[in-house]
């Protein structure tokens, strides 16, 4: 029995999105390493930015309490959405398994609280395991919402291509019936003509 051959997109997409997935994690780790000072000091600087946006559209400002859980959730949520990429990549029953995910990302953030504790100056939440959770949910929605759009316009796409291809053999077929259909004509003409010459050389006087 032949085995199929994996695509070379796919492997590349497999290697591109593990990357990512790593990549997100290792940066979720690194961010709970830090000591509480410079924590702190970097979502100063982000509330700042954050802030200052917001105000050009008469918004905000935001606390930097709420920064730092907004930004446990949008951390969180890349690791979700390269969760479900990585599904998506390893397996075609992708909707089937999101458990797997959502497993990893609660893992995760398990993992990530539990390192704050041994950090000087942080602590762990359960409440953050929470954010941490829907952030991971979150991107797996997103990145299934993509998935979903771009199977639909593969299908729609597919569904164009055959419908081109039948338009392009019905044409032939029509084409071919025509050309029949003056074939016929043109014997049917030439016989007639024979059968009027034939005729036409009876009734001349010998």
């Amino acid at each position: 029995m032949e085995t199929q051959k994996t695509s070379p997109w796919l492997i590349a997409f497999r290697i591109l999105f593990t990357a990512a997935l790593i990549g997100s994690i290792v940066f979720i780790f690194r961010n709970s390493l830090q000591v509480a000072a410079v924590s702190s000091d970097r979502s100063y600087q982000v509330m700042k930015i954050v802030n200052s946006v917001l105000a050009k559209v008469n918004l905000g400002p935001l606390s930097q309490h709420v920064i730092r859980k907004l930004a446990h959730f949008c951390e969180f949520m890349l690791e979700g959405f390269w969760l479900m990429l990585c599904l998506r990549v390893y397996t075609r029953h992708f909707v089937r398994h999101m458990s797997w995910p959502v497993l990893g990302g609660v893992l995760t953030a398990l993992t990530d609280e539990t390192i704050q504790m041994f950090v000087p100056g942080r602590s762990s939440s359960v409440r953050d395991v929470w954010i941490d959770t829907a952030g991971v949910v979150a991107g797996l929605f997103v990145a299934l919402l993509l998935l979903l759009i771009a199977r639909g316009l593969a299908a729609y796409a597919a569904v164009k291509k055959e419908n081109r291809a039948l338009r392009a053999e019905r044409d032939r077929l029509l084409l071919a019936e025509r050309e029949r259909e003056h074939e016929r004509l043109a014997r049917r003409a030439a016989h007639r003509a024979q059968q009027d010459a034939a005729t036409q050389h009876k009734e001349e006087p010998q």
